[in-house]
């Protein structure tokens, strides 16, 4: 009897089931968020007519705890209408009075995220800011909260740069808007007397918070990086490939302030990496120097004149005790004295008693 053949080839087959799962997932991720813009547009249409209510037609407070048990009453297997989470729908109406900007922004978040906003922020403008990153960068509420308490908004597109005219106008604008000032890494604790190469460290050994700070689109490519110029090896602190900017990204770690031969350094850095790393496709090569402090007139001096895109900007780390508390601070000998003492007073007080 003849062995009976495949009607098509395993590969062909292959290839079908591959393109059809991922067209189930897509087409699954599309329902979901298509659901929660419905519900998120649905709690924004209670919390206008309780506003209405509340303020056109004078309903008092108990509007809200009525609403919530006459609702759980008729939708018992629907969770979401808790006197508190009524309140929320309100306070999601008064925040977002109109319905077009709703849909187009905030509809597209989790309950959760919009639930965060409102708690932490009261300027609309921020809060709209803070919306449209987390969309556009699919942020957790973890993330979205972090970025919030470590004030990015403010931060943002901060630091100072020559790109207006190193760069073409496309580019300068997106690069000056991925660069902050001051970067926050508190996730560092370094003492006063710390040098670069333990800040580098510090940095290499907390790298995912490293990257979260610095933002998307960065990819980490080494440390003390070898470029080799006239048979002279020098070595970049950390170099990075920005996947959106598409181009290098080198950064030089000082502890202390800025000074103008810095910049000098840098434009080497930059020049010896266009030369050797970059390729016809890619975009010019950008350094970020970051330092402890600055003055913004010597910084703005330094980058005048320089050819190469370059910024700088500073950062934060987790200090131990500042100088002048760490002195006003009883001594190790000192607390063991007083503990004593105390003591030895506590236990005349029990005989006396």
């Amino acid at each position: 009897m003849p062995r009976q053949t495949t009607l098509f080839p395993e590969d062909d087959y292959d290839d079908l089931l591959k393109d059809l799962k991922q067209r189930i997932r897509t087409a699954q991720v599309r329902a979901a968020l298509a659901v929660n813009q419905e519900l998120m547009m649905l709690y924004w249409q209670i919390g206008q007519e309780i506003l209405y209510r509340q303020q056109r037609e004078g309903w008092g407070s108990k509007i809200i705890e009525r609403l919530a048990k006459d609702l759980k009453r008729e939708f018992p297997d629907i969770k979401g209408f808790s006197g508190r989470n009524l309140k929320y729908m309100r306070a999601f109406a008064e925040a977002y009075a109109d319905e077009r900007l709703v849909q187009r922004s905030v509809a597209q978040l989790p309950w959760r995220h919009n639930i965060a906003l409102m708690e932490k922020l009261k300027d609309p403008q921020a809060r709209l800011w803070y919306a449209e990153q987390a969309i556009a960068y699919g942020w957790s509420r973890d993330i979205l909260v972090i970025q919030i308490e470590t004030n990015l908004y403010a931060r943002q597109g901060e630091a100072i740069t020559n790109f207006e005219h190193t760069l073409p106008p496309s580019q300068s604008d997106l690069s000056r808007q991925l660069l902050k000032d001051p970067y926050n890494f508190e996730f560092l604790s370094l003492q006063d007397a710390a040098q670069e190469r333990e800040l580098e460290r510090g940095l290499l050994q907390h790298i995912r918070d490293f990257l979260m700070e610095l933002g998307v689109g960065f990819a980490f490519l080494g440390s003390q990086y070898p470029i080799v110029v006239a048979d002279k090896e020098y070595r970049l602190d950390l170099l990075f490939y920005h996947t959106k900017l598409h181009c290098y990204v080198v950064i030089d770690l000082k502890m202390g302030e800025f000074e103008p031969e810095y910049s000098g350094k840098m434009n080497f850095y930059v020049a010896a990496v266009n030369h050797q790393l970059r390729t016809e496709v890619e975009n010019p090569t950008i350094g970020i120097i970051l330092c402890r402090s600055k003055n913004r007139t010597i910084v703005e001096y330094a980058l005048g004149s320089l050819q190469n895109p370059i910024g700088v900007a500073t950062y934060q780390v987790k200090e131990e005790i500042p100088p002048d508390l760490r002195k006003s601070l009883p001594t190790a000998e000192q607390l063991e004295v007083e503990m004593e003492t105390a003591i030895a007073e506590l236990k005349d007080t029990n005989k006396d008693s």
